[in-house]
C-alpha cells in the first residue's frame, strides 16, 4: 500500500471491487504549505507585465538562478553562435579580397593563408580562439582588416569566457547543496522543560566541517484579522528561540534541541491540546551560517504545520559516550516518546494559579458581624425586658437613662453600617455627640460623654447594670443634688434589700 501511495500520490484510495460491500480509506486533504519540508518556498509570481525587463538588467543573477538544464543550453548555444559568427566574418574577408579564387596559387599572398572555403575559415577561428596554433593557417602582414578582426575576436572571446564560465562556477559553488547535510526533525513537540511549557524541535549537522556563526530563527505564518477589520493573509510573527539570552547562536557540532518558551509574549499563549486540532498555522525555521570550507553563507529552511506539532512528546536522546569520543545515533533523530503534559494552555494555568485560596480569606467580615450583633437593637430590647423586673420606683428612675441609651445605640448601629471599619464606631459616636439636640443641650452632651462604648459585647443580665457605672447625671436646676453616688443609695432600706436579693 505504501508503494502504491508513493507511485500514485497521497490521494490514492483503496476500493473493494466486491459488489456487496465497498470501503474507501479516509484520506486527509493535503495541507497547502508556504515553505516545503526541503526549504523550497511555494510561491509563484505572475502578471508581472512590464516588470520582466528587470530580469534582463540583472542578467548574471538571472543565469545563476536558472536550472542546470537551461544553463547548459545557454552555454552551448552562446559558444556555437559566437564561433559561427566569427568564422563567417573571416570567410567574408577572404571572399571580398578574392582569396577563395587563388587558393593554390603560390605567387598570390592572401589575407589568411590556406583558407579556401567556409570550413577552412571556421577551423582558423577555432585555432585562434583556443590558441591551438597548428601553424598551417595564419594571418599575413598585407591584411590590415584581418588584424583588426583578430583583435576584436580576442576581446569578445575573453568577455564571453568570463561571463559564461563565471556563471557556471558560481552555480557549481553555491552552498545550496551544503544545506542538504543539515537535518531538521520531522515533527515538533510541545512538552514541559524546567517547569515551563515549551515548543521544541531538533537540528543536526551531518558533516564534520562546522557551521561558523550558526544562527537560527523561527517565523509563525498565520492569517489573522485586525480589530479594524483588515484581513492579513500569511501574517508573519517572530518566535523567540533565545534571542535575548543568546541561545539562538548555535555551536552545531552535535544535534541540538531548539526551545521556544510559551509565555504571555508568545503567540501560543492560549494554545491548548484541544485548540491545536482546530488551528491552522505554519512554523518556518531558518538556519544560517558560514560554511567553514568555502567561507560562503549557507541557509537551510524547513517548516512545521499544525499536524506536525505533537502535544505531550519529547525527543529521544541520540548522544552516547564511547571510549574516547561521543557517538551520535541518527537513527533516533526523529523519534519521540510521550510524557505527562498538561492539556490546558499556559493562560488557563496562570488563571487557575492566580485565584485566591479560601483559607486565606480575612476575618474582617466575621469581626464586623460580631460587632454589629453586639450593638444591635435586639440587645436593647433584651435589657429592657430584664430591667422591667425591677421595682417601679427604680424603673422610673432608670427610664430616662434607658431612653437616652436606646437613642444612642440606635444611632450607633446606623453609623456603624456606614463606617468603613468597626474601630471607627466610638469616633463616630463622639462626633455625633458634639452636635446639640433639640432638648437641653448641656444635659445631652454630659450624658453622651458619660456613655463610653467599649468593644466588649454587652451582657444581657440586670446584675451587670451595676458594673456600667455611668457618670452621675446632674439633676434639674430646681431640684437639690442627690447625696449618693448611685441612685440605689437614695432608696428606702426595704427596697435596697429587695434589690440586693435580686
Amino acid at each position: 500500500m505504501s508503494a502504491l501511495r508513493r507511485k500514485f500520490g497521497e490521494d490514492y484510495q483503496v476500493v473493494n471491487t466486491n459488489r456487496g460491500t465497498s470501503y474507501t480509506a479516509p484520506v486527509k486533504k493535503k495541507r497547502q504549505r508556504f515553505v516545503e519540508k526541503n526549504g523550497r518556498c511555494n510561491v509563484q509570481h505572475g502578471n508581472l507585465g512590464g516588470e520582466t525587463s528587470r530580469y534582463i538588467s540583472d542578467l548574471f543573477t538571472t543565469l545563476v538562478d536558472l536550472k542546470w538544464r537551461w544553463n547548459l543550453l545557454i552555454f552551448i548555444l552562446t559558444y556555437t553562435i559566437a564561433w559561427l559568427v566569427m568564422a563567417s566574418m573571416w570567410w567574408i574577408i577572404a571572399y571580398i579580397r578574392g582569396d577563395l579564387n587563388h587558393g593554390h596559387d603560390q605567387s598570390y599572398t592572401p589575407c589568411v593563408a590556406n583558407v579556401y572555403n567556409f570550413p577552412s575559415a571556421f577551423l582558423f577561428f577555432i585555432e585562434t580562439e583556443a590558441t591551438i596554433g597548428y601553424g598551417y593557417r595564419y594571418i599575413t602582414e598585407k591584411c590590415p582588416e584581418g588584424i583588426i578582426l583578430f583583435l576584436f575576436q580576442s576581446l569578445l572571446g575573453s568577455i564571453v569566457d568570463a561571463f559564461l564560465i563565471g556563471c557556471m562556477f558560481i552555480k557549481m559553488s553555491q552552498p545550496k547543496k551544503r544545506a542538504e547535510t543539515l537535518m531538521f526533525s520531522q515533527d515538533a513537540v510541545i512538552s514541559q522543560r524546567d517547569g515551563k511549557l515549551c515548543l521544541m524541535f531538533r537540528v543536526g549537522n551531518l558533516r564534520n566541517s562546522h557551521m561558523v556563526s550558526a544562527q537560527i530563527r523561527c517565523k509563525l505564518i498565520k492569517s489573522r484579522q485586525t480589530p479594524e477589520g483588515e484581513f492579513l493573509p500569511l501574517d508573519q510573527c517572530e518566535l523567540d528561540v533565545g534571542f535575548g539570552t543568546g541561545a539562538d547562536q548555535l555551536f552545531l557540532v552535535s544535534p541540538l534541541t531548539i526551545c521556544h518558551e510559551i509565555n504571555p509574549k508568545s503567540p501560543f499563549f492560549e494554545l491548548s491540546q484541544r485548540s491545536l486540532m482546530n488551528e491552522q498555522f505554519e512554523i518556518v525555521v531558518i538556519l544560517e551560517g558560514i560554511v567553514e570550507t568555502t567561507g560562503m553563507t549557507c541557509q537551510a529552511r524547513t517548516s512545521y504545520t499544525e499536524d506536525e506539532v505533537l502535544w505531550g512528546h519529547r525527543f529521544l536522546p541520540v548522544m552516547s559516550l564511547e571510549e574516547g569520543f561521543f557517538r551520535v545515533d541518527y537513527s533516533q533523530f526523529h523519534s519521540t516518546f510521550e510524557v505527562p503534559t498538561p492539556l490546558y494552555s499556559v493562560k488557563e494555568h496562570e488563571e487557575k494559579t492566580s485565584l485566591p485560596s479560601p483559607a486565606a480569606t480575612p476575618m474582617l467580615a466575621e469581626a464586623r458581624g460580631r460587632r454589629e450583633r453586639v450593638f444591635s437593637v435586639d440587645c436593647i430590647d433584651t435589657i429592657e425586658e430584664q430591667a422591667g423586673r425591677l421595682p417601679s420606683k427604680l424603673q422610673r428612675m432608670s427610664s430616662g437613662k434607658e431612653d437616652l441609651q436606646r437613642k444612642v445605640l440606635k444611632t450607633g448601629v446606623q453609623v456603624s453600617e456606614r463606617a468603613s471599619s468597626t474601630g471607627d464606631l466610638p469616633l463616630k459616636l463622639h462626633r455625633m455627640s458634639s452636635v446639640p439636640g433639640q432638648g437641653d443641650a448641656a444635659e445631652e452632651r454630659l450624658q453622651l460623654r458619660a456613655l463610653k462604648l467599649s468593644s466588649e459585647p454587652l451582657t444581657q443580665s440586670t446584675g451587670d447594670l451595676q458594673h456600667l457605672k455611668p457618670a452621675p447625671v446632674p439633676a434639674p436646676a430646681p431640684t437639690a443634688p442627690q447625696a449618693g453616688g448611685r441612685p440605689e443609695d437614695n432608696l428606702p432600706a426595704k427596697l435596697r434589700r429587695m434589690n440586693a436579693d435580686r
